[in-house]
């Protein structure tokens, strides 16, 4: 249904050039019998469609009936004029134009035509007036012009028992009624007007049995079929707008009741729109009604929303705060991890170092215990045997201290260049290249062994003085020779030997 509204302007266009197409046919020389033929084509077309365009055709054709002076067709055009005004709402000229017509003078099948009209003439005049006193009249002469339509009707056609059918509701008889309406509805084929006005009073019947189901099963089925056949004047879109809003489907009744506005403008029907304002402003107000609910409901949503909005930015606010603080935390914990790293080198280093070299002075001070030991008894034997001058010859010479310094010396490389096998390469880096020292390997002369006591810790003038067995003067002498052989940043020349070479554990 929704679709087939949508697409309505398609359908209303196709009804359009359909109509264009007959009107071709006026244009050629022809007889005024067959001007007549193709007016009523046309009147056909235009009476459910728009009907001031159908009242202009009606009026050629009274015209043309005159002129050929054929009562037969004058007495059809001013059925057709009546029909055409009761459906438009203009009541008064609908029964005057019923009142132009002598019904005895008529023929059978048109006295049918007579009384089909009056009972659709009088079914809008119920609608129209919504009165319960003038209702319980237009009944009673309903049931009047039935019975002599149904007279005039073969029985068992499907004009007699649609009729039947009619009069079984009237008399409240609804179950034999929908009886009829169904069998006579299985005959006619879909998207045919036929088709639509069947479906209407099967809706129409079950609405009295109060099923719901089939009355909007063929409700709906009225409707689309009206829409598609671009049929304006139709009451199942209205009836259909009214049954949504007593469901409780308000968006669509507005819809449709919109939709049912539009085609009652569009036909021109004064009496239609009639019905239409006395049910469109309920309609309306309860589609504004759920339109206000909504935009409540929306301002509600917005409100909440905007707290939450509000309680995510202090949210997002206080994690970043966090993410801050947890990033400066891991800043700092790894330029401590980075500081513990140097830490333990220099730890590991130490380690080292203090291994090698304790290992080795306990082993040098166990040699020289030995030596003072062999020393002494020597003394001891000489100053027993009364030799005096061998004593003194012994005490005087410095051959011995000076082997044992040696001694000591080639240790304490041998020991350096345990822990730092590359010093004598990267110390060579930091000078100029004619400046650079050529050893044997694993030996330090004294400029490098004043260097090695730095890189292992010991800056004391003094104790490398007192090591070396130089004086203070000499140490500084040497320290200041080096620093003049490196090719540039003199100030932090001894800040540069202590970071040379690593440690090399086993």
């Amino acid at each position: 249904m929704d679709k087939t509204i949508s697409d309505s302007k398609v359908y209303t266009t196709l009804k359009e050039v359909k109509i264009e197409q007959i009107k071709k046919k006026l244009n050629k020389n022809i007889s005024l019998e067959d001007r007549y033929g193709v007016n009523d084509q046309i009147i056909s077309e235009y009476q459910s469609f728009k009907c001031d365009s159908a009242l202009v055709y009606i009026d050629q054709n009274i015209k043309i009936a005159k002129q050929l002076n054929n009562k037969s067709y004058l007495d059809e055009s001013r059925l057709k004029l009546a029909f055409i005004l009761s459906l438009s709402g203009l009541f008064t000229q609908a029964l005057e134009a019923f009142e132009t017509i002598d019904y005895n003078q008529l023929k059978q099948y048109q006295k049918a035509l007579y009384c089909w009209d009056y009972i659709r003439y009088n079914e809008n005049l119920i609608k129209y007036t919504d009165n319960p006193y003038y209702e319980a009249f237009y009944n009673a002469e309903n049931r009047r012009y039935r019975d002599s339509l149904m007279n005039m009707l073969g029985k068992g056609t499907d004009l007699y028992l649609k009729e039947q059918s009619f009069k079984l509701k009237d008399e409240g008889a609804f179950e034999a009624s929908a009886k009829i309406q169904a069998e006579l509805f299985k005959t006619n084929q879909p998207e045919t007007h036929n088709y639509a006005m069947s479906a209407m009073g099967l809706s129409q019947i079950y609405r009295e049995l109060n099923n719901k189901a089939l009355e909007e099963k063929y409700l709906l089925l009225a409707a689309i079929t009206d829409v598609k056949l671009a049929v304006k004047e139709n009451e199942s879109l209205l009836i259909l707008a009214i049954y949504l809003h007593k469901k409780g489907d308000v968006n669509r009744a507005y819809n449709y009741i919109q939709a049912s506005l539009e085609s009652a403008n569009f036909y021109n029907s004064r009496f239609r729109n009639a019905v239409i304002a006395r049910i469109q402003p309920i309609i309306e107000a309860t589609y504004l009604a759920k339109i206000e609910e909504q935009k409540g409901n929306l301002r509600l949503y917005a409100y909440a929303l905007s707290f939450f909005v509000l309680v995510l930015i202090v949210v997002l606010y206080f994690l970043y705060r966090q993410i801050k603080v947890v990033s400066k935390a891991r800043k700092n914990l790894k330029q401590i991890n980075s500081e513990l790293t140097v830490v333990n080198g220099r730890l590991d280093e130490a380690n080292i170092i203090r291994e090698r070299y304790i290992g080795y002075y306990i082993n040098q001070c166990a040699v020289y215990l030995d030596k003072l030991d062999d020393y002494r008894k020597q003394v001891n034997r000489k100053i027993k045997a009364g030799q005096i001058d061998s004593l003194q010859k012994l005490t005087s010479s410095t051959h011995t201290l000076e082997k044992d310094a040696l001694e000591l010396f080639s240790h304490f490389d041998k020991a350096f260049f345990e822990v730092y096998p590359t010093f004598v390469e990267e110390f060579n880096a930091l000078l100029k290249e004619e400046e650079r020292y050529l050893l044997k390997k694993d030996q330090l002369n004294t400029e490098l062994r004043i260097f090695a006591l730095i890189r292992l810790g010991i800056t004391d003038v003094n104790q490398i003085a007192t090591f070396l067995r130089y004086s203070i003067q000499t140490i500084y002498n040497y320290k200041s020779k080096v620093k003049g052989k490196a090719h540039s940043d003199i100030d932090n020349f001894e800040e540069k030997i202590k970071k040379i070479g690593a440690f090399v554990s086993n």
